[in-house]
């Protein structure tokens, strides 16, 4: 495995885990992991690339090893978060980005706000979320509501094998090794020596905001850099937009204005642990 470095920066009053890959003088290529994971994610994909790349990748608040924001996390912070991020590492040069699930959607949101940050845009799994509607709006509030009285946990493990063991439920395709090592970076040992994930809490509660997909679109509608959309052929998440997803999926991508869509064969939502390498080979053609 390519060995890794981490750096701690203040962002926005939070202290703040990055860790990069490769040499600092190489081409840089930002990735924002996705929710409920860490930038460890990446490994796999950062040992398939065959190019010299510096490859910069934070743990987002709340996850990893950055600080826990107080309160809830609202989807606007992270957006914030990034562009502090890119401003101390490029303050002034276009970058690269890739983005996976929650990260994906954060980029491309962003590379329509800030276009002229951004020269080529990767996003993984970046479907965004369901639909909403104005008449949803009382439940959701109230559903919030009530999830705040009873402050939310996330379960402990005895041991990082069993941590491995929920990994590889969550994603059956997940390799052993790869379990073993994604182990020690999504859980830590706690005083008690019970295995605890890498995550705030508060990342279980629910958002009380409607999902605006009109004001989604409307970011990527204004992206100018060249885009590759990468999806899993399997990926779990497909589900959720009803019964004919890929036509969803397809009038979404049809917004942005320079898009390359790759469908990747025996993989799922986290396709970066399923097809490191394929993904790697694309994106590099796609950088080049």
């Amino acid at each position: 495995m390519k060995p890794s470095r981490s750096e701690w920066i203040t962002i926005r009053g939070l202290q703040y885990h990055i860790r990069h890959w490769g040499e600092p003088d190489a081409p840089v290529l930002f990735m924002l992991h996705g929710w409920m994971d860490v930038s460890a994610s990446f490994q796999f994909l950062v040992d398939a690339l065959k190019d010299g790349w510096h490859v910069i990748a934070p743990d987002w608040r709340g996850f990893g090893l950055t600080d826990h924001a107080a309160g809830n996390y609202w989807f606007p912070d992270y957006l914030a978060d990034l562009d502090a991020i890119l401003l101390h590492y490029s303050p002034t040069r276009p970058v690269h980005l890739l983005g996976h699930s929650l990260g994906a959607n954060v980029a491309g949101i962003y590379a329509g706000v800030r276009p002229g940050r951004i020269a080529r845009l990767i996003m993984l799994e970046g479907f965004g979320m369901p639909a909403t509607q104005a008449q949803d709006a009382p439940a959701r509030f109230g559903n919030w509501l009530d999830e705040l009285r009873e402050p939310p946990v996330l379960r402990s493990y005895g041991s990082a094998a069993e941590v491995a063991r929920r990994l590889q439920k969550n994603n059956p395709r997940l390799r052993n090794e790869r379990a073993a090592f994604l182990s020690v970076h999504w859980a830590a040992p706690d005083k008690d020596g019970r295995w605890e994930l890498q995550a705030d809490p508060a990342h279980r509660l629910s958002t009380p905001y409607l999902y605006r997909i009109e004001e989604v679109l409307a970011c990527w509608r204004a992206i100018s850099a060249p885009v590759l959309w990468v999806e899993g052929r399997q990926s779990e998440l497909l589900v959720r937009f009803g019964a004919d997803p890929r036509a969803e999926i397809d009038t979404r991508i049809a917004c942005i204005a320079d898009a390359t869509i790759l469908l990747v064969d025996d993989a799922g939502h986290m396709l970066q642990h399923d097809q490191p390498e394929m993904i790697a080979a694309a994106m590099e053609e796609f950088l080049a």
